[in-house]
């Protein structure tokens, strides 16, 4: 039994920079380069296996023929993707379906997420939610472009967490790079894009008619209840547990010991370097690296000085 390694996908986007390459060393494609697909089984943008007796393999071929590094789940798809986001500019105002609406509409899974912050700029700032009381009240907003009165803007800076539920309205800032643990879809409904054009001059299309079927009216209040537990120098963070995905947080600075609780686990190094050893073998870690823990893996532990976010299926996921 060994880690999964994996290979990342990007994705180039009108507001994407370079971040990806000077902060964790990435071959990019371009300054545009928006999204990296750490963890993804998603055919838009697929991780790759590069260790071990399956390298070479797609994420999704991995789960479909080696079901049992999965614990033999009864999911038809991969259902977590993991991404590292850089915000050169602010992402459009939009918002994501639910599994039914998805199910329906999309011939896929809907999207709930969730964002940690890597780093914000000073005075970064995400949309999260809005102020409409009323679905006439949203379209009169709407309508009338009167944006600061419509969206919720609420500040960032490094190491927040904020929970994005399918049909809540949200953006990404200029200045902000997120680890984004999500269903896995890549359905986007847009709102608003501040009337911006692409490289060939084109407005990006918008989706008024599916933001409107599912938008959450009035805005439902998200409560998190976020715990630690210190271990020697290290932590253990919990940021969510969900029917979809829960999150968690390690901070390493020493040894830090850990145990299965899900059939596999993703891993994404955001910070630091250190080793991770599980049945007599060690493998090293550094900023950038992500990895699944197969089934198998009941125990493992983690030296050196590093952050990781983890992250397991939610129990509709297993």
């Amino acid at each position: 039994m060994e880690p999964l390694f994996l290979e990342p996908s990007f994705q180039e986007k009108i507001w994407g920079g370079r971040r990806l390459e000077t902060e964790f060393g990435y071959h990019i494609p371009s300054d545009k380069t928006g999204e990296c697909w750490a963890i993804s089984a998603h055919p838009h943008g697929e991780s790759t296996i590069k260790n071990g007796k399956l390298k070479g393999m797609k994420l999704s071929e991995a789960w479909q023929t080696h079901p049992e590094l999965f614990g033999n789940s009864t999911e038809k798809e991969f259902p977590l993707l993991t991404k590292i986001l850089d915000a050169e500019a602010d992402l459009s105002v939009q918002v994501h379906p639910d599994d039914e609406y998805a199910k329906l509409h999309e011939n896929g899974l809907g999207k709930t997420e969730c964002w940690y912050v890597i780093d914000a700029d000073i005075g970064a700032e995400i949309v999260y939610g809005h102020n409409a009381k009323t679905r006439e009240e949203f379209e009169h907003l709407v309508e009338e472009g009167d944006w600061n009165d419509l969206l919720r803007r609420v500040p960032v800076r490094k190491g927040d967490f904020f929970y994005v539920p399918s049909g809540m309205i949200h953006a990404i800032g200029k200045g902000i790079m997120i680890l984004e643990t999500q269903q896995s879809s890549d359905t986007t409904y847009r709102v608003y894009d501040y009337d911006r054009k692409d490289d060939s001059g084109k407005k990006r299309p918008l989706h008024l008619k599916q933001s409107m079927d599912v938008i959450t009216i009035p805005q439902t209040e998200v409560a998190l209840s976020i715990s630690q537990k210190i271990v020697k120098h290290s932590s253990i963070t919990t940021f969510a547990e969900t029917p979809f995905f829960n999150v968690y947080k390690w901070s390493v600075d020493g040894e830090l010991h850990l145990r299965a609780t899900a059939p596999y686990t993703l891993v994404s190094i955001i910070d630091g370097a250190g080793t991770l050893n599980f049945d007599g073998s060690q493998y090293e870690l550094k900023k950038g690296d992500h990895l699944i823990l197969p089934f198998g893996v009941l125990d493992w532990y983690i030296s050196g000085k590093l952050e990781a976010i983890a992250s397991t299926p939610g129990k509709e996921n297993q």
